[in-house]
Parts: C-alpha cells; sequence; structure tokens
C-alpha cells in the first residue's frame, strides 16, 4: 500500500472515529435510549461535526503520524485536536442553531470519547507491530545489552525495537535508582559492575556502551570484560557529536582509541573565539595537514570573509579545497599552491589577500628522519617561519599564531630544537611588531598524519608484530579537533609573546597504546598479534616535556591552557645566528646547521640523542605541575 493510500485509510479511520464518538456522546447523556427526535438532532448536526473535526485534523496534521511509531507525541497531538475540534464544533453549532438540540454534556464527553477512539487502535497496532519484530529479532538470534539507562540509552533502545535484526535483552546503569526499574518494557539489570556475569547468563551477542559521558577508564573496563566473553561491543558517540541531538542505530559505530584514552570534551568561550574569526581573512600555512585541514574546516565553521589554504602539496591541498567548498558553498576559498620558504610566493599570497590571522601549521614533524637532515629542519621549521612571520609584520597582519610541539622542550633532536628556535623568532619578533605573535605548544595528536596510530593499525591488519620502540616509552596525545579548538582558544586569549602550553592530561605508555588497539581489533596482545621491541631511535625520549624548567607555568582564564614565561634571546644575536643558518642551508652544509641550532638553543646539548637522560623516570604530568604552581612551588609569569 503506498503512502498516499495509507494515509486516506488513516483520514477514513479518523473521521468514521469522530462519528462514532459523536453518536457515543449522545448516547452516554440520554443513558442509552433515544427519542426520534433526539435521533434527527445527532444525525442533523453529523456533517458538520464532521466536516469541522476534520478540518481541525487537517491542521494539527493527525494524519501524517505513523501508527507504528506512536508515542506520547501522537497522544498529545490526538488531545490537542479533539479539545480543539470540540470547541471548534461547539462555536460552529452556536453560529449554525444557537447549540438548539445540543446537550452541553455530549460537547463535554465527545473529545474524551473521541481521544479513547483515536489512542486505542494505534496503541494496539504499535503492540502488534513490536510482538512480530521481537519473533524475528528472536529468530535472528542478536541479543543487545545498552550499557547507560539514560537519555541516550532510552532513544537508542527506541529505536533498536523497531529493527528486526535484533533483540533488546535490557539495561545496566550505575544509577541505583533505577535498579529493578524497566525502561521501554525492558529491564534495568543492575549496575555495570554486573556486566561479566550478565555476559555469561544471558547469552549476551552485543554490548553497546550508551553513557556518552563514559570515562576512558569506564570503556576500558567495558571492552576488555567484553573481549574475555568474546562478545562484540559497540559505542555511541558524545552528544555533541551529534549533528541532530537525536540518537538511532545509524549512530552506533565501533569503539576507537580515542574513546579509551577518555579525553574530557573541551569547553570553549565559542563566543570570544567567533568574535575574534568571523568576519576576518584568515591564512592557514600548512592546510593540507592533519592540524592544518582541522584548523580550516573549524575556521570555516565561524564565518571569516575569507580562507586561504596556503599548502604546497597538491593532492592535500586539493582536498582540502574541495571538502570546504562543498561542506560551506558561501564561504570564500582561496586555494594557494606555495611553499613557506619561498619569500616571493609568501610575500605574493599576502600582498594579494591581506590576511589577518594567520595559523602557521606548516612544519617537517617526522623526529628520526630529520635527525639526519638537519638543513632540511632548519630551512623548513626555521627559516621558513621566519619568512611567513616578517611577511606578516610587513603586510599588517593582526595575529600569528604558530603551532608548536612538546619536542620543543629540552629538545633531543633536531625536529625538536628547530621548532624551539622557530619559537624564540617569533616571541623576539612580537617585542618589535604590531602584529601579535603567539605560540602554542602541545603533545602528539591521535591519527595524524605519520602517528603512531596509523602505523600501528597497518601493522595489526597485516598479522604485526607491533613494534614499539621501548616498553616504558610515554607520550602526551590529545584528539585533532581538541587541539584545534584550544588553538583558536589561545588565538583570541593571547596578547602577544606568549607561549601557550595545552593540557595534555596523564601521558599514556606507548605499550599500553598497542595492547588497546589490539584488542579493538578483536585480538588478543601477545597471542594473536606479538608486540615486538625495537629500542629508543635516534632523537627520541623516553617522555615528552611540554614546558622547561625555566619557564614559569601561570594559569589563564581556560582549565586546559597554561602560560610558560618566555625566555629572552638579544634580537642582534638571534638575527646573526639565523642569518648564518641561512648561508648555511644554501651551501647545503648539515653540521654547521646543527651547530647553529645548538648554538641557538643551547638546553640540546643537555639531553643525548639517545634518550638516556629520560630513563630516570616517567615524566611528570603537566596536572602536578599546575598544582605545584598553586601550592607557591613554581616560579609564575605575569601575562602581558
Amino acid at each position: 500500500m503506498g503512502i498516499i493510500n495509507r494515509r486516506f485509510a488513516v483520514v477514513i479511520h479518523d473521521l468514521c472515529m469522530v462519528l462514532l464518538a459523536w453518536v457515543a456522546a449522545y448516547l452516554i447523556r440520554y443513558n442509552f435510549s433515544l427519542s426520534d427526535m433526539e435521533w434527527r438532532s445527532v444525525m442533523r448536526m453529523l456533517p458538520v461535526v464532521i466536516v469541522t473535526q476534520g478540518l481541525v485534523f487537517w491542521g494539527i496534521g493527525l494524519h501524517r503520524g505513523l501508527w507504528r511509531f506512536a508515542s506520547l507525541p501522537d497522544l498529545w497531538n490526538i488531545i490537542r485536536a479533539a479539545v480543539l475540534g470540540a470547541l471548534a464544533i461547539g462555536l460552529t453549532l452556536f453560529l449554525f442553531n444557537r447549540l438548539e438540540g445540543v446537550p452541553r454534556a455530549a460537547l463535554t464527553v465527545y473529545p474524551v470519547l473521541l481521544t479513547l477512539l483515536l489512542s486505542a487502535p494505534r496503541l494496539a497496532y504499535r503492540m502488534w507491530r513490536d510482538r512480530g519484530l521481537t519473533a524475528q529479532a528472536l529468530s535472528a538470534g542478536k541479543r543487545v545489552l545498552i550499557l547507560g539507562a539514560g537519555r541516550a540509552g532510552e532513544m537508542l533502545a527506541r529505536d533498536i525495537r523497531r529493527d528486526t535484526e535484533y533483540l533488546l535483552v535490557g539495561f545496566l546503569d550505575d544509577n541505583p535508582q533505577l535498579k529493578g526499574t524497566k525502561i521501554q518494557g525492558l529491564p534495568v539489570l543492575g549496575s555495570t559492575e554486573r556486566l561479566a556475569h550478565v555476559l555469561d547468563t544471558l547469552d549476551i551477542d552485543v554490548v553497546i556502551i550508551a553513557t556518552t559521558s563514559a570515562s576512558g577508564a569506564q570503556v576500558r573496563q567495558v571492552v576488555e570484560t567484553c573481549d574475555h566473553a568474546k562478545v562484540q561491543f559497540r559505542i555511541l558517540p558524545r552528544m555533541q557529536d551529534l549533528m541532530s541531538g537525536l540518537i538511532s542505530l545509524k549512530d552506533v559505530r565501533e569503539v576507537a582509541i580515542d574513546d579509551l584514552l577518555g579525553r574530557e570534551p573541551v569547553s570553549l568561550d565559542w563566543r570570544a573565539i567567533s568574535a575574534g574569526l568571523a568576519g576576518k581573512v584568515v591564512l592557514v600555512s600548512g592546510a593540507g595537514g592533519s592540524i592544518g585541514a582541522e584548523l580550516c574546516r573549524q575556521i570555516a565553521h565561524l564565518k571569516p570573509v575569507s580562507i586561504i589554504l596556503f599548502e604546497r602539496c597538491e593532492f592535500n591541498l586539493y582536498s582540502i579545497e574541495m571538502e570546504l567548498r562543498s561542506l560551506h558553498p558561501g564561504l570564500v576559498i582561496h586555494a594557494c599552491l606555495g611553499d613557506v620558504c619561498d619569500r616571493s610566493g609568501v610575500d605574493h599570497v599576502l600582498s594579494k589577500h591581506r590576511p589577518e590571522v594567520i595559523f602557521h601549521a606548516a612544519a617537517y614533524k617526522h623526529v628520526p628522519m630529520l635527525q639526519t637532515q638537519a638543513r632540511e629542519a632548519v630551512r623548513n621549521n626555521v627559516l621558513g617561519t621566519k619568512t611567513l612571520a616578517l611577511a606578516a609584520d610587513k603586510y599588517s597582519c593582526t595575529t600569528f599564531i604558530m603551532i608548536s610541539t612538546d619536542k620543543a622542550v629540552n629538545p633531543a633532536n633536531i625536529m625538536g630544537t628547530s621548532k624551539r628556535a622557530a619559537e624564540i623568532f617569533c616571541q623576539m619578533l612580537d617585542r618589535r611588531s604590531a602584529t601579535r605573535y603567539i605560540t602554542v605548544r602541545f603533545g602528539n595528536v591521535l591519527g595524524s598524519a605519520g602517528s603512531v596510530v596509523p602505523l600501528f593499525q597497518k601493522q595489526i591488519a597485516a598479522g604485526g608484530p607491533v613494534t614499539v620502540t621501548h616498553p616504558e616509552i610515554t607520550r602526551y596525545f590529545m584528539t585533532i579537533p581538541e587541539a584545534c579548538q584550544l588553538i583558536m582558544q589561545s588565538a583570541v586569549m593571547g596578547k602577544g609573546g606568549e607561549i601557550f602550553v595545552l593540557n595534555m592530561g596523564e601521558p599514556v605508555k606507548i605499550h599500553y597504546l598497542a595492547e588497546q588497539m589490539i584488542r579493538l581489533s578483536g585480538k588478543i596482545p601477545g597471542e594473536d598479534i606479538k608486540i615486538a621491541y625495537t629500542g629508543l631511535r635516534p632523537g627520541e625520549k623516553l617522555y615528552e616535556e611540554l614546558f622547561h624548567k625555566q619557564e614559569g607555568l601561570s594559569e589563564t582564564g581556560h582549565e586546559k591552557i597554561f602560560l610558560a614565561q618566555s625566555r629572552e634571546v638579544a634580537w642582534d644575536y638571534l638575527n646573526e645566528v639565523i642569518n648564518t643558518m641561512e648561508r648555511s642551508c644554501h651551501e647545503y652544509d648539515d653540521a654547521q646547521c646543527v651547530l647553529l641550532l645548538k648554538k641557538l638553543v643551547p638546553e640540546m646539548e643537555d639531553s643525548p640523542v639517545t634518550g638516556a637522560a629520560n630513563a630516570g623516570g616517567p615524566s611528570p604530568s603537566i596536572i602536578s605541575k599546575v598544582l605545584e604552581f598553586k601550592r607557591g612551588n613554581v616560579t609564575t609569569h605575569k601575562e602581558p
């Protein structure tokens, strides 16, 4: 039966219920004994009643509701239609015949009867359909348990019960008030501590984590329990990640490594960020990279006048341009193929488009590769930053944000040292320019190009082994969207010259990361997939730091952003060293480039490239440093 035929049948049904309700109202009023005159009165009024009530039905849209999905909103529509219909009928009959022969009691009883007659068939049909679907689900044999009986779990349960592939068994929830209750007619079987017992006794096939605020520790516990019981597990995205705010079975996805690390949602001052970027011309260097592309996506939502994508990789530039044009057809986008090391190209782009805000994300970042190619690290990370930073000053850009790394702190490698040299140049230039130069420093981002997560995924897909450099090696991790949001927040907070340090939470052992990724693939670490230790590579440290011991840490207005005190370098000396670097790059003198980096960043000499200096124990987390700051044990730096 087509949609039009179904709706026609619904309209006929509802109008028949109007007839029955009107006649029944008279019968009740006259104790089921109507005289011939009273019957004639009923029949005389009936066309007016049906037409008037039918118009009310049409206005409310009662015919558009699907009986299979009948719910409380549908009941509310029925009640509204019945009450408004009774009022409209009373008014129409008053104008028609001054309500002659119309008992007032009948007008009162009519909407009650109509509500019952319209809602009962809908409820019966839904119950019949649900029972049929349950029978089909039983034959399918996929028994589902939902963890979380809150709003998300209830919406998911409603959608699952309409699906023929699954049979919903019940819920687990840590709220003690929900124990023993029923949701959607299904029991809350206790807290999540009973997960292992429920999996054994109720023959569960799929567990869905519907607690959208679940911590990383909670998700890890569920994954380990399900993995041990050989039960599939899935998870719902966080509520803020769902575009509609509604939840359905199609939103359920596989558990990702981000879920296990359990980063808390970032709270941002979007009003301030929007005020700082909306209506501005924004340039992003390295726009095709992991961080650069995500910055472009998030900036595009803030309605800039235009966005300039500056990228030297043709394919990456094409990809992000096409993505942005598809998602934001009204946004002015300038895709500029170019290199930050090319002074003429940089000058041309900035003189033509006059960006007001620059996010400098272009950089080489592969530690082992750059360890033997110091000239390329210096040319791209130091001289490229200098070229773009000076152009920002020359063309009156208001804000220049440099994306840095935790590897710039006590650098044990060429990459980190080159980034620290770039930081120093931006900080010193800030004191001589009307442009605000701001540095944002953070650790690894999950899933970025060349990072450990994609590497592990490839190794697991190939059957292993998964290679980890050292059993004790740790790294800070953050999701790409979170890092980019905090970069934008720092950009509007900064007054110029600051090094903002992002709170990366607690460091994660790479060994643990590898184990969890193997489990997420449905394999057992050490049995199905081996973990091999290869030793620290040149330039690697066991742990990374987010600020130098001489950089006093202070709080800012955001709980996840801290301020590191800058260390001054004489401007003339800085320019002398960097100019010498430029000559060394021109002569392709790798050894001289290394010596000049050490000259500019002397703390590099204190950190051997073997990483042995870090072997004494794990790095103190940034949180512990903040606690020291609050106790007055860390030198503070007043914001300018």
